[in-house]
């Protein structure tokens, strides 16, 4: 039972190329499904392997690669239908850019460092999230949520680029430390 969330998160990561086939071929309805079962693994895992303490080396990297892989396929797919701006998708792209570049600078530089997610973070993936979901209920059974677009996209945008901002700042700071410590 200790490897379900595992199991999970492979689910999740089986999930993005049929979601992405479908969001390319406007199947937005069977987006939606996917999207949202992939989601739901996300929400699952995450409760499991803190309730009971099933956390693994595989889960603790492979899990947020999940979330990003998804995220990432399913901006650029709803950009390239002309759903998402280019500048939302390239925003969303590059902070997800500059925290793995980041990370693998810091690693070189000083040497291994645990970045565990922030709440910012956390929030950035859950509304970026949140902004897919809303676009494939708009698009698949509710036309009315056209009206979240704007107001979601921007919120979006804000927490993105604030959450890109605070792990430079982490970084930064551990970088100075790490340096007045040698």
């Amino acid at each position: 039972m200790h490897q379900l969330p595992n199991l999970l998160t492979l689910l999740r990561l089986a999930l993005v190329l049929p979601i992405a086939g479908l969001l390319l071929s406007d199947r937005h309805a069977q987006a939606l499904v996917l999207f949202a079962v992939a989601g739901c693994s996300d929400a699952l895992d995450g409760f499991l392997a803190r309730r009971f303490g099933w956390t693994s080396r595989f889960g603790s990297l492979f899990d947020p690669l999940a979330d990003k892989l998804l995220l990432v396929t399913s901006f650029i797919c709803l950009t390239l239908t002309q759903v998402l701006p280019l500048w939302l998708t390239l925003v969303v792209c590059l902070r997800d850019l500059l925290i793995l570049l980041g990370a693998g600078l810091f690693r070189v530089l000083v040497g291994p460092a645990a970045f565990l997610p922030n709440l910012l973070g956390k929030l950035t993936t859950l509304l970026q999230m949140l902004l897919v979901l809303s676009l494939l209920l708009e698009l698949s059974l509710m036309p009315i949520m056209a009206g979240l677009r704007g107001p979601l996209g921007g919120l979006v945008l804000v927490v993105t680029l604030g959450s890109g901002a605070q792990y430079i700042w982490e970084w930064g700071r551990k970088f100075r430390y790490a340096r007045m410590r040698a």
